[in-house]
């Protein structure tokens, strides 16, 4: 799921440094999904966790002014390169999700977070895992999100997050709306599985998250602060 060599996401190219997750499908859905909303000129964007910067650069390319965090500092380190290749305004903090710009809101938040249901309930510190590894159920960080998302969104604000359908479409969706926001699925994609899910089908299968099949659903959940 990491390369170390150049990754394309949406227009152009992006360089994504080892141990930096690469532009995959989810990143595509989500910024296919950042297109049909009205970012432009004069909007604030939050991109939470943003590895190598993709979703940043593409609202930064829509003319917004973006902001963008992630935890680990190659991340930071690869979104600033991706940045300043792209000729595109981007500032880059590194912090823990929303705590990295407190007292802050936006017009729109994007997240691409670690959803991945893991063997291992504790979070991993370092390496390529920590971009996708999320606790038994992979919502140890979507979770946070959505608590967090209120706070950040300005009103009339809108949150889009992209994550697996194994770790609970009904769940967030539940979760946003007892926060006070107004929720739906912005998009699906069914894709097969990668090498970590491929590796985990025994201990997917032993929580009762997979049955006999071999795809995985992406969903784009949209939530907006009315």
């Amino acid at each position: 799921m990491v390369a170390d060599t150049a990754a394309s996401a949406g227009p152009g190219h992006l360089l994504t440094l080892p141990g930096v997750y690469a532009p995959q499908d989810d990143t595509g859905l989500l910024a296919r999904a950042l297109c049909r909303e009205d970012i432009g000129p004069g909007m604030d964007v939050l991109d939470i966790g943003t590895g190598s910067g993709a979703l940043a650069v593409h609202a930064a390319r829509l003319g917004a002014r973006v902001t963008a965090v992630d935890i680990a500092w190659r991340a930071v380190l690869t979104a600033r390169l991706n940045a300043l290749a792209a000729r595109q305004r981007v500032t880059v903090v590194r912090g823990d999700l929303t705590s990295a710009v407190p007292g802050r809101s936006y017009d729109f938040v994007a997240s691409n977070p670690p959803y991945v249901p893991s063997p291992s309930v504790r979070l991993p510190r370092r390496g390529a895992a920590r971009a996708w590894d999320a606790g038994h159920d992979g919502r140890a960080v979507v979770d946070r999100i959505c608590d967090a998302a209120p706070r950040a969104l300005r009103p009339g604000g809108v949150l889009l997050m992209v994550h697996s359908a194994l770790c609970g479409t009904d769940d967030t969706l539940r979760r946003l709306a007892k926060a006070g926001l107004e929720t739906s699925v912005a998009d699906r994609a069914l894709i097969p599985f990668g090498p970590v899910l491929r590796s985990r089908r025994a201990f997917l299968r032993r929580q009762g998250l997979l049955g006999d099949e071999d795809m995985e659903e992406l969903v784009v959940i949209r939530a907006e602060r009315t």
